[in-house]
């Protein structure tokens, strides 16, 4: 009897460290290995590194079916970041794609500081204001193409006489750089947007 109690306790103190010591090895563990998964969506997301969306909806490709006017700024910074425009039809397609820089819609500043240099503050936020004009209705116009315009040697001429007949054709007009005024336009005849005659710069 004597010896079953002196037995007894060892016992239990064997049967529970046993268990308690895996259980606890297993669920403390420091960084345990985790299998590879590829169905997993990546850290990063077209998404994470937007700072700045703009959108706006005007009659360009289709009348009485507005185009999708966006441009989105991203990047780590608003100062460095990449803007790319885009234009999308009602039906979805992506009739127009083009990258600029922050330094694009930052370069105009030039013109509306009172010093010799602007803040970062102040840079950021004349590159929202933009961004926030980009689409503003006085940048919309028609005729694309005037009657009694001469059609430029750089453009497509075969366009360009087909806008011409086209009175309702609606151009859109947008500042690049300090001073370079791009303007571009829905060619029925190309099914394509085509680029007109810049302005400035």
């Amino acid at each position: 009897m004597r010896t079953l109690l002196l037995v007894l306790p060892a016992l239990l103190l064997a049967a529970c460290s046993g268990p308690a010591s895996e259980q606890t090895s297993s669920t403390t563990s420091p960084n345990p290995t985790e299998p590879l998964d590829t169905t997993r969506a990546p850290s990063i997301s077209a998404q994470a590194d937007t700072l700045k969306v703009v959108r706006h909806r005007h009659d360009f490709s289709s009348p009485g079916h507005p185009d999708l006017f966006m441009l989105a700024l991203r990047g780590t910074d608003l100062t460095t970041g990449e803007a790319t425009f885009t234009i999308t039809a009602a039906d979805g397609t992506t009739i127009f794609r083009e990258v600029l820089q922050a330094a694009d819609l930052e370069a105009s500043l030039v013109y509306s500081m009172t010093g010799p240099t602007a803040s970062k503050a102040e840079r950021e936020a004349f590159i929202r204001k933009r961004m926030d004009e980009f689409f503003a209705d006085k940048q919309f116009g028609k005729p694309a193409a005037a009657a009694t315009e001469a059609a430029p040697a750089d453009t497509d001429q075969a366009a360009w006489e087909d806008l011409r007949k086209r009175p309702d054709a609606v151009y859109f007009r947008y500042l690049v750089g300090k001073e370079e005024q791009r303007r571009i336009a829905w060619s029925s005849l190309r099914k394509q947007v085509v680029r007109l005659p810049s302005t400035g710069g």
